[in-house]
């Protein structure tokens, strides 16, 4: 009886504490009105917001345009529950058939459904979530803004995946927001390009992460944040919107730092961006496929009707983007900002590169299959280094080629890696060049799923739950001691960066910063160490055929 009495006291006493612990009030003043949020369920030190409008519906006609101010409320918003995440395209048609089979018996009533974490995905969609751990709004805590990957078709910001709790548990506020996708944020056409003001269109998803970037300037001061202080971090086609913003004109000055996971300006390899020229033709070609003669037309469609209006991904459009950003990169040009990036060791069992003409990309099995097909040779390894490469075709065979067919499919395999590893580390370069601080990192650890290492290996995306310190990010993620050490480690690692511009802090291995090509990059594996030494030629080939890619533009 007394321990029981003792443990209720305990359990009491603990409570007590957590209520007592400072935290941001629970209602927030922001520029449209008052907020109410709640404590996080996983961390009783982190209040979170959530389902915050950061502008206003692009419905109607604010389809296609950049986005307009939130409109403001009376009372106080409930901010409590996600908000519905964007959409990509018209969504299908439903299927046939009454749903209700035949006239059976009638079958055993089914176990109610847990409330899914977001609504259905809409139209409207710009909303933004926050985590703080502040104690009040002078904090001034560091401040992540995170864009999701997704091929700027999916995702959202309110995914499990990126739950900021326990990052926000370690100081950083952590922001994260929805953005248009598809053909709804990435469509271009001449109509929009004339009536844009710039004679630029395409890239609405991209306005939408700068109208939330001047969100938190506004805003982020009363959740206990730092305008001044301000992190964009992304993962693949999130990390390619980092590039952009980074090469930016239109964000010079919303933010001081960038993470980018797996993906730059480029996508994730050696490549030239999509113009607007390209991406206004198939606009065009799309909009007279609807028999439809104006955008006035187009807009007042309903979005089931819009089907061909597909994604062009960030486009070169003369304003957001003035050039193809690795001109602007190459004569350093892009915004002033600490960097910390980097790629895993096993990218290419998501199918990334056959699109550039690497033969065959999976060693370890898997893989988003269909592309590409058939065995990679040695003989089409040399086709694909001569129409990539040109005169420079026999360095790359002397560089990245096997001795033989049977390793061909391993070689392809650790190619696409060194390809992706190269881009993130020459973005590095490009910023220590202004004088700013890079780190860089190559992610090894291959995560347990179902209790057993995954077949996929250290594949695009596995680095996301280490970042975010969060197990539970994905329902097959099964972690034992080395995934929670390695987490731990990680996300202060972010942590320390979002917040001081310096991943490195007390406990911590040391990891260096990044200069150029010769610099060691941190490997965050099993083990957490320097690499021992950079692939320094295959580095050399890479960055010297991107120079030359662009030097006849």
């Amino acid at each position: 009886m007394k321990r029981i009495t003792c443990f209720i006291a305990l359990a009491v006493l603990a409570a007590m504490l957590v209520q007592a612990a400072p935290m941001v009030p629970e209602q927030v003043r922001i520029d449209t009105g008052l907020l109410a949020g709640t404590i996080s369920t996983g961390q009783p030190t982190v209040r979170v917001f959530k389902g915050i409008p950061f502008a206003a519906p692009p419905l109607g006609e604010n389809r296609w345009r950049a986005p307009q101010p939130a409109a403001k409320w009376d009372g106080v918003r409930k901010a409590d529950a996600f908000a519905a995440p964007c959409i990509a395209s018209a969504p299908a048609a439903p299927r046939g058939g009454n749903g209700g089979g035949g006239r059976g018996a009638a079958a055993p009533a089914a176990a109610p459904a847990a409330p899914p974490r977001e609504p259905a995905r809409s139209e409207d969609c710009l909303y933004a979530n926050v985590w703080t751990s502040a104690a009040s709004a002078n904090d001034r805590r560091g401040v992540m803004v995170w864009i999701y990957g997704g091929g700027f078709t999916g995702g959202s910001g309110s995914q499990a995946w990126y739950d900021g709790e326990n990052l926000a548990s370690k100081g950083p506020v952590v922001v994260t927001f929805n953005y248009r996708l598809g053909g709804l944020g990435w469509f271009a056409h001449p109509d929009l390009a004339k009536e844009s003001g710039h004679n630029g269109s395409g890239n609405y998803g991209m306005m939408d992460a700068i109208a939330m970037l001047q969100w938190v300037k506004r805003n982020i001061a009363a959740f206990g944040g730092d305008p001044n202080n301000v992190t964009i971090a992304g993962e693949s086609a999130g990390a390619n919107m980092i590039g952009a913003l980074v090469g930016s004109p239109q964000a010079k000055g919303l933010f001081h730092r960038a993470i980018a996971e797996s993906g730059a300006w480029m996508g994730l390899t050696l490549g030239r961006m999509n113009t607007a020229a390209k991406a206004q033709e198939d606009g065009a070609k799309a909009m007279a496929a609807l028999g439809v003669n104006s955008i006035a037309e187009l807009r007042a469609k309903p979005l089931a009707e819009l089907t061909g209006i597909n994604s062009s991904g960030v486009v070169v459009d003369g304003y957001m983007v003035p050039q193809d950003l690795s001109l602007t990169y190459l004569s350093g040009k892009q915004n002033s900002v600490d960097l910390l990036s980097g790629s895993n060791k096993d990218e290419a069992n998501f199918g990334l590169c056959t699109s550039v003409g690497l033969p065959g990309q999976n060693a370890a099995g898997g893989g988003r299959g269909g592309r590409g097909g058939g065995s990679p040779t040695l003989d089409s390894l040399k086709t694909a280094a001569q129409s990539r490469f040109g005169d420079a075709a026999g360095e790359y065979m002397k560089l990245f080629a096997p001795a033989s067919d049977e390793q061909m499919p391993a070689t392809a395999h650790a190619s696409c890696a060194d390809e992706i590893n190269w881009n993130m580390r020459q973005w590095a370069e490009k910023q220590a060049k202004l004088g700013k601080k890079a780190y860089v990192y190559f992610f090894t650890r291959i995560p347990t799923v179902n209790n057993q290492p995954s077949p996929q290996g250290a594949n695009h995306t596995a680095e996301i739950s280490y970042a975010f310190n969060n197990p539970k990010g994905q329902a097959t993620q099964t972690w034992n001691e080395t995934d929670t050490k390695l987490a731990d480690t990680m996300s202060s690692y972010w942590a320390n960066f979002i917040m001081k511009g310096d991943p490195n802090g007390s406990g911590l291995p040391n990891w260096p910063q990044y200069r150029d090509l010769t610099s060691k990059v941190m490997v965050l594996g099993d083990t957490v160490q320097t690499e021992s030494a950079p692939p320094i030629e295959r580095l050399k080939f890479l960055s010297a055929a991107h120079q030359r890619m662009f030097e006849t533009r």
